[in-house]
Parts: structure tokens; C-alpha cells; sequence
């Protein structure tokens, strides 16, 4: 039987990066947390937490605080279905921390975040991460699903296909008319500037070998971790980007933007994985990230 005050203990300290944020948060001393992660160690028969600034889970420490949240999790619906079985329990609202990819929370998980906070209690911990790395974040047990790009298998884990994101190379009228006066060529757009979200997007360099256009050179690069700024930064002449259609259909309509090359677009695969111990617990979240998908992406 586990020990579910020790696991209190490990989820403060992991959530909250410190021995003394988590003490403050359960109301009890830091020594008191200190012992109940001891005790859950040495029941456990290896280290938990790596003590540091801020602390962080082990492998183990990381699979036990998932374990935690899925049994919030099925806490929590067993009381929405028959409350009188729980009947005094003041336990808090279960949190459910999940990986997304900047483009899609900018775009169609906002509604599929929507629709299930409305029809229930649970809170929701949203960690960004580029979609060819978030399968990762799921794969150490950081989060309990994700919205990943890639379609391999993930040890222990259900995948469903969402469909396609599909992404517009895109710039300014002025931009596009100053550097490609010529055409959008391979030498063109190795000496044009062109925006980068952030040092693991591969968007760019995906579409230039798509459409046969990548050269061993390397174009001027703006890093720009924001959605917002990221398009206007296109918009007001700084680089070239690779946007999500959906998001900046507006800016197509006024002309605010134009296309690269027309018809030349980059479709990115998505998928929603989590484990498979947690396929009921997560049924309903699952049904609101399916339907915003079908309403959002193309068909897969």
C-alpha cells in the first residue's frame, strides 16, 4: 500500500521546486515534508527527488507523482457520479498537467480547453513545448498526455491520430517585394531573415526541403518564443515565418501577410497520447480534444 501522505509530499515538493514552498502550501513545517519524502524513499528503495534549485524528480519520483494525479483523477469522478460515497471528503480539484505546442494552444486546444473546464471541476497545468518534443515530456512522466507530432510508440501509452495542422510560409507584401524581387528561390532565402520560434522549431527547415529549397547555407534567424509576436514581427517586415493557416487567415483576407509560394504549404501530423492506465480518468478530456480537433485540423 502506498504511502499517500508521502505522495502529498513529493507532488508539493516537485510542483512547487522547494521543500519550504511545499511545506507552506500543506500547512506543516519543512521538516515535516523533508521526513515523509524519507520515509516514501526508503519505502520506495531509491531516490525520489533531486535536491537542488529548484528540486526535481527522479525517473521514479516523476512516475509516483503521475501515479498521484491519476488517482485524483478517478477520486474526483467517482464523486461527481455518487457523492454520497464521499460524503464529507473536501479533497482538492485534480490537476491535470498537459503538453501542447505553441501553435495549437494559439489556435484549436483553446476550445478543446474550453469545453472541458466547463463541464467539470478539474484545473488544468499547461506546459509548452515544440510538438516534436512534447511525446517526450510524456515519455519521462513530466505530464499525463500530450499533443505531439510524432506517431511513435510510446512505451505504455494510447496514441490517436488528430489530423493535420496545416502551415503557410508567409511574409509581408513590402518584405516579400524587397527580398524575392526575383523569385522565391533556394539562394534568395538563404540571405533572407527569416523568424524562428525558438531553438527547437524545425518548421522552417522542414518546408525548405519539402519544396526543394534548402541549401547548406543558413539564412539570418530572429528567435521569438511568442505566437503574438511572432506574427507581427512578419507583419511589420522583420523576417519570413512559418505560420499555422488557421491563425493568421485574417491577415491573408486584408493582405497583411502573402504567401511565399502559393499552394506550397507544410501539413504537420498531430496525435494525442497518454497512458494507458489513465484512458477512463481522461475519457472525457480526450472527447473534447477529438471533437475541437475534428472542427480545427484536416482530416488524418
Amino acid at each position: 500500500m502506498l504511502d499517500y501522505a508521502g505522495l502529498e509530499a513529493l507532488a508539493a515538493v516537485l510542483r512547487e521546486g522547494s521543500f519550504e514552498r511545499a511545506a507552506r502550501r500543506l500547512h506543516v513545517t519543512p521538516s515535516a515534508v523533508s521526513q515523509r519524502i524519507k520515509q516514501l524513499e526508503e519505502r520506495a528503495g531509491q531516490v525520489l527527488v533531486q535536491r537542488g534549485s529548484p528540486c526535481t524528480g527522479t525517473d521514479a519520483g516523476r512516475r509516483l507523482w503521475l501515479h498521484l494525479e491519476q488517482v485524483r483523477l478517478l477520486e474526483n469522478e467517482l464523486r461527481r457520479a455518487h457523492p454520497d460515497l464521499l460524503a464529507g471528503s473536501d479533497a482538492p480539484a485534480p490537476t491535470l498537467r498537459l503538453a501542447v505546442n505553441a501553435d495549437s494552444l494559439a489556435t484549436w486546444f483553446m476550445d478543446a480547453m474550453a469545453d472541458f473546464t466547463a463541464g467539470g471541476n478539474e484545473l488544468l497545468d499547461l506546459r509548452i513545448d515544440d510538438q516534436d518534443h512534447t511525446g517526450e515530456r510524456l515519455r519521462r512522466g513530466e505530464v499525463i498526455a500530450a499533443v505531439t507530432a510524432s506517431a511513435a510508440a510510446i512505451a505504455g501509452c494510447n496514441t490517436w491520430p488528430l489530423g493535420h495542422m496545416r502551415y503557410v510560409a508567409a511574409a509581408s507584401p513590402a518584405f516579400a517585394a524587397r527580398h524575392f524581387a526575383d523569385g522565391v528561390t533556394a539562394a534568395a532565402l538563404a540571405r533572407t531573415p527569416v523568424m524562428v520560434y525558438d531553438a527547437k522549431d524545425r518548421l522552417i527547415d522542414r518546408w525548405l526541403q519539402a519544396h526543394g529549397l534548402a541549401t547548406r547555407a543558413h539564412a539570418p534567424r530572429h528567435l521569438l518564443p511568442s505566437e503574438f509576436g511572432y506574427v507581427r514581427a512578419c507583419e511589420v517586415g522583420m523576417g519570413w515565418g512559418m505560420h499555422p493557416a488557421a491563425l493568421i487567415a485574417g491577415q491573408l483576407a486584408r493582405g497583411t501577410l502573402v504567401p511565399l509560394l502559393d499552394g506550397a504549404g507544410l501539413d504537420v501530423p498531430l496525435y494525442w497520447a497518454h497512458p494507458r492506465n489513465a484512458q477512463q480518468s481522461l475519457a472525457r478530456l480526450t472527447q473534447c480534444v477529438m471533437a475541437a480537433a475534428r472542427h480545427w485540423l484536416d482530416a488524418p
